[in-house]
């Protein structure tokens, strides 16, 4: 019994703490931080693309406007928090990729609720007007565009019949952890406009990063630039 009130009282200060920090405090991050959040987008697209259980199918990838890997941590007792990271790229109109830029993403839910988990999504855009929220100083997609749950690889039958129905937005997740109950979510992503100022060392802003040709592509974003490529392209 100790032990369980220890930890309520863990995750209740977690989530108390973190939400305020999150939604309104300026930050510091180190640019090998940032290496390694691309490094983790790049390892969550693979772990999901190497399962016809949990794989994104060609179909779904060949229409792709815009591909958001997030990486986040959910915890709560009664109010629960989601707070990470997200890495976003979007497809040029001359079919090229776009360095990848950095966005805060955090969601909070009301509810009975226990637990901690880690939570790696995949956000396939399917069009460019819903691309383009990815400019606003905050939106959130699941009220701004129609979202829904991907089919998988191992479904690819229901996958014209998915794109025809209009969805904005396919979700894909992998989950590890225990966490059961969420209800009544609200969320928001934004531009981390200090993680893309320190990583590409320039004062462009998010829309100039997506959809410019301003700043050269270090070498880091290579590897996750190339994947998305191969991954779209067949």
């Amino acid at each position: 019994m100790k032990k369980l009130l220890n930890t309520i009282l863990i995750l209740t200060a977690f989530v108390a703490v973190s939400l305020p920090l999150h939604a309104n405090a300026p930050h510091e991050i180190k640019r090998a931080t940032l290496i390694d959040w691309l490094d983790t987008s790049e390892a969550i697209l693979q772990d999901m693309q190497s399962s016809s259980k949990t794989a994104i199918p060609v179909e779904v990838l060949r229409r792709a406007q815009a591909i958001v890997v997030i990486n986040q941590v959910h915890a709560g007792i009664f109010l629960g928090i989601k707070d990470g990271y997200a890495v976003a790229l979007v497809r040029r109109p001359n079919g090229k990729w776009s360095i990848p830029v950095f966005l805060r993403a955090a969601e909070t839910s009301l509810g009975f609720q226990l637990g901690v988990k880690s939570e790696n999504t995949v956000l396939v855009i399917m069009d460019e007007a819903t691309t383009r929220l990815l400019l606003k100083n905050r939106f959130n997609f699941g009220a701004e565009a129609k979202a829904q749950a991907g089919v998988r690889g191992r479904e690819s039958e229901a996958v014209n019949r998915q794109l025809t129905e209009g969805a904005n937005i396919l979700a894909y997740s992998l989950r590890d952890g225990y966490y059961f109950g969420a209800t009544v979510k609200t969320g928001f992503m934004q531009p981390d406009e200090v993680a893309n100022r320190t990583f590409y060392k320039t004062n462009h802003r998010t829309p100039e990063l997506l959809f410019s040709d301003w700043v050269t592509p270090p070498e880091e974003t290579n590897f996750l630039i190339n994947y998305v490529t191969r991954l779209t392209n067949r």
